[in-house]
């Protein structure tokens, strides 16, 4: 898959609760930072992992369990955000990751990042969120719309996968060719992964980041905000609310980028990701 063409990118796994937990990676001894992904999958963040390593940085780009190339399959209680990123604590302990790590999140990811730092079982050391759910910013509609009563068994393949085309094309903006928006769709060919993206689409609800502003607003962890100015959904101004509420937060806007900014600017973003990940 060109997801390992890049340069020094590889991806490998470990087990976590008895399945795999597949994961992009440049392998070395340099600090970890912790990438996650939210109704997308991995493939997210592959633009930026080897600059990200020419800072100085051990990226891990981890697909959630029984999304992207990770086995096991989600269920309602186990695709909500304080339970993904229980996982998320079991899967740096499977790396046998120590102390404080630095965590980066995309769209729910970011939900997740945000989780980790008010609530995580593992210190996080910086923050950085991309065009990421806030506030009551999400669920976004064409997510929402498979969030109802029945959908995991009922929706048909086809409707799934014509409604993440959709997503996909609209969230890449100017880099989505024919190539690269079949390379985002091929885990949701799979069954059990189309499952797994249903049942986090159900348990996608606001209230997990709503319930984190109290604690954010008293945060020092310094945090950095990259976002695709004309994403529909996550809206910029999400972004500059963010920035002017919560303490110790940069925001970088990144023109002609909508909901996936690292495929239209990948150096810009892996530079400054860089930078304030080894500041």
């Amino acid at each position: 898959m060109s997801e390992t063409n890049e340069t020094g990118v590889l991806r490998t796994s470990v087990q976590v609760d008895g399945a795999a937990a597949s994961y992009l990676t440049v392998e070395r001894d340099d600090p970890a930072v912790l990438l996650l992904h939210g109704t997308y999958w991995s493939r997210v963040w592959l633009p930026v992992l080897g600059g990200l390593a020419d800072a100085g940085l051990r990226p891990l780009a981890v697909d959630l369990p029984g999304l992207g190339r990770s086995g096991g399959e989600l269920t309602p209680e186990t695709a909500t955000v304080p339970a993904l990123a229980d996982w998320v604590v079991r899967f740096a302990s499977a790396l046998g990751l120590s102390g404080p790590v630095a965590v980066a999140g995309h769209d729910i990811g970011g939900a997740i990042a945000q989780h980790l730092l008010v609530h995580g079982g593992r210190e996080v050391s910086r923050l950085a969120l991309v065009n990421s759910v806030t506030y009551d910013s999400w669920p976004a509609p064409h997510v929402a719309r498979f969030g109802g009563p029945g959908d995991v068994a009922g929706s048909a393949a086809d409707d799934v996968l014509a409604a993440r085309r959709r997503a996909v094309t609209a969230a890449l903006a100017g880099a989505a060719t024919e190539e690269r928006i079949a390379d985002y769709l091929d885990p949701w060919t799979t069954a059990r992964v189309r499952r797994s993206w249903l049942a986090m689409a159900g348990g996608a609800d606001s209230r997990y980041t709503l319930d984190l502003v109290p604690a954010l607003r008293r945060s020092t962890v310094p945090k950095l905000l990259i976002w695709g100015e004309d994403d529909g959904y996550e809206k910029v101004e999400y972004a500059e609310r963010f920035a002017s509420e919560i303490p110790r937060t940069t925001l970088i806007r990144v023109p002609d980028a909508d909901h996936i900014p690292t495929e239209n600017a990948p150096g810009r973003i892996a530079r400054a990701l860089g930078e304030f990940f080894t500041a």
